[in-house]
């Protein structure tokens, strides 16, 4: 039996119509799930469908806030009828403003908490009554080195990973009676066509990525492939609370002695 295989399960996949998360979608499909995924409007669930298709997946697209708990709650028991009981969640969605502390508004701040630490909150909670009624589930937050490390401009971004870290392991200690394992994945830099201006050779801040990393490189959506499909699979039916780091080593890095 192959422990990895994802043949029959439904994945919900926050934010999943474009970058990481679309990534994430895609190695789940191609372990056997069922896609499902969200977004604010119905043109980019439209067009994330279609992004699917062209890559020759079938996926779920809703519309709904991860922030509303009532839209929440009606989109899950939707999707429970129309594909099925959700058993793997991804809580993927979220933002990022890089504003410095002073110059940051308490609403700023309060909006990235709000998506970025509440939304996970109220979709696993509102996944979770499945799970336990079918007696097993995976939830797979996706975390940041910013709950380890500090740097300018992101203090709210990294209060809600912070926080979301712990909620991490709060939930899976609530939860492991009932066969949900919750762990996390703190993504290192990655090379995405968000990030596409920072990678232009000669620029400062790919000069300061790749001399902090030890793997001497950005990270791909590829590589955060293998630890989800793990993270969503029997293989890790007996880790639970624990937030695995794709960093390529920077945690683990104090970085370069000066010669």
């Amino acid at each position: 039996m192959n422990q990895f295989s994802l043949s029959g399960k439904v994945a919900l996949v926050t934010g999943a119509s474009y970058g990481i998360g679309y990534g994430l979608a895609k190695a789940f499909a191609t372990a056997g799930a069922t896609i499902v995924f969200n977004d604010l409007s119905q043109e980019k669930v439209d067009a994330g469908i279609a992004n699917y298709k062209a890559d020759g997946i079938t996926a779920h697209g809703y519309v709904f806030d991860v922030t509303n708990e009532d839209d929440v709650n009606a989109t899950v028991a939707k999707i429970t009828k129309e594909v099925g009981v959700i058993d793997i969640l991804v809580n993927n969605a979220g933002i990022i403003k890089r504003i410095p502390a002073l110059e940051m508004t308490a609403k700023e701040f309060r909006q990235v908490i709000d998506i970025d630490l509440n939304g996970p909150f109220i979709v696993s909670k509102a996944v979770a009554p499945g799970m336990i009624a079918k007696g097993s589930g995976k939830i797979i937050n996706i975390c940041s080195m910013m709950s380890e490390l500090g740097r300018e401009t992101v203090s709210a971004y990294a209060a809600a990973k912070g926080g979301l870290k712990m909620l991490t392991k709060n939930l899976a200690c609530e939860w492991a009676e009932f066969n949900i394992q919750v762990n996390g994945i703190g993504p290192g830099y990655i090379a995405t066509p968000q990030t596409a201006p920072l990678r232009e050779d000669g620029h400062p801040f790919n000069n300061f990525i790749i001399g902090r990393t030890p793997a001497a490189r950005w990270g791909t959506p590829k590589d955060l492939e293998g630890p989800a499909v793990f993270l969503a699979s029997e293989a890790s039916d007996f880790v639970n609370g624990h937030i695995l780091y794709v960093d390529g080593g920077i945690l683990a890095y104090i970085g370069k002695q000066p010669k």
